[in-house]
């Protein structure tokens, strides 16, 4: 498997969160190659401010191993983290993220602020955009054009 099937796996969770009237973002956890978790926004229905698809990832890799350093482990988001998430992933220990889009609004690995180029972080997270971005930014753009109708 590459990027783009691990990407494609993190959508087909962005989807299954669009069904159930979630914000759509998936993300899955790839480690050694092999997709260890998989999750998707549940914050609207699980009632949760901290649901966000790469905390619930990030909790079900945890348990996988047996670890909540989940080191040498790649993240693959179908949007740009927020500030809580890029926290949970500087605490994991976590390789590297790969997202699909930028998040203007929220996000901020890239598009306010460079969270994870902080200099005060004990562990650096390597991140880049991978691919599929216009089918993830798409999903969102459907999802919250539906809600303001």
């Amino acid at each position: 498997m590459d990027d783009l099937d691990f990407m494609k796996s993190a959508l087909a969770q962005a989807e299954e969160a669009y069904h159930k009237n979630e914000v759509p973002v998936g993300a899955v956890v790839v480690l050694d190659g092999e997709i260890i978790s998989r999750a998707h926004n549940n914050s609207l229905n699980g009632m949760d401010p901290s649901a966000h698809a790469e905390i619930e990832a990030l909790r079900k890799a945890a348990v996988v191993i047996g670890n909540y350093r989940i080191k040498e482990a790649i993240m693959f988001v179908t949007l740009e983290p927020c500030m809580m998430c890029c926290g949970a992933l500087v605490q994991a220990r976590l390789s590297e993220l790969v997202y699909s889009t930028k998040d203007p609004k929220s996000g901020v690995v890239v598009s306010n602020g460079q969270l994870l180029e902080s200099s005060f972080l004990n562990h650096k997270v390597r991140y880049r955009q991978g691919p599929l971005e216009k089918e993830s930014s798409s999903i969102l753009k459907q999802f919250f054009n539906a809600r303001r109708d």
